[in-house]
């Protein structure tokens, strides 16, 4: 078997700059790479930690793997992202975003919240929260 080393979601989006913009501007992730390097972007990336996110023009995309054509972008594609600080990030961010579920704590132990981005992707942002 492999040994698995990252997971990078690679999003088709409507609107790269536009998504870049929301990720880095409204969720706090810091930018990455684009290409090209100034807009209009086919590609676009951002990062936090170990996390890294990618975007991809949709239309672009479709030219590489033709079975994208017709298919809607964001929808059920979703993200489950750890986070320390729940309730302050949610303070920060729930005025500027849609918010998919309220916050909430769950019963499995986790304190989490999930918004929608531009494309419809929805994000899970989820603490875990002391047993007592």
């Amino acid at each position: 078997m492999p040994s698995f080393r990252k997971l990078t979601p690679n999003l088709l989006v409507g609107n790269v700059e536009r998504s870049l913009a929301f990720y880095v501007d409204t969720l706090g992730f810091a930018r990455g790479m684009t290409v090209p390097d100034q807009p209009p972007f086919v590609f676009a990336s951002v990062t936090s930690g170990p996390l890294e996110i990618f975007f991809n023009d949709a239309a672009a995309a479709i030219k590489e793997y033709p079975s994208f054509a017709g298919k809607p972008i964001g929808a059920t594609g979703t993200m489950f992202i750890e986070v320390e600080g729940i309730d302050a990030f949610h303070e920060a961010v729930k005025l500027k975003v849609k918010i998919a579920m309220p916050i909430v704590t769950q019963w499995y132990g986790m304190r989490e919240f999930a918004i929608e981005d531009p494309d419809g992707y929805v994000i899970t942002f989820a603490e875990r929260v002391p047993q007592t």
